[in-house]
């Protein structure tokens, strides 16, 4: 009887769950001690933001909130 070669399970579709990494704003307010309330009021989150709304994910109602623009042609 011949050898079988590979992996039998092939076909199967099953991978593994791919874990959810927090993002760097989920970082930053978690470095900042911060809670959805108190995110608004943040003098330190609101400069992150202003210097990183180009390059990182910022919920858009804070974006409102402080009236800040996201360029989205910005490299």
């Amino acid at each position: 009887m011949p050898r079988r070669r590979g992996n039998p399970n092939w076909t199967s579709g099953r991978l593994p769950p791919i874990p959810r990494l927090p993002t760097a704003f989920e970082e930053q307010v978690r470095k900042l001690g911060l809670n959805e309330q108190t995110c608004a009021t943040s003098k330190q989150l609101e400069h992150w933001c202003e210097l990183n709304r180009n390059r990182c994910y910022i919920p858009e109602w804070l974006l409102k909130h402080w009236g800040l623009s996201v360029d989205s042609d910005a490299a």
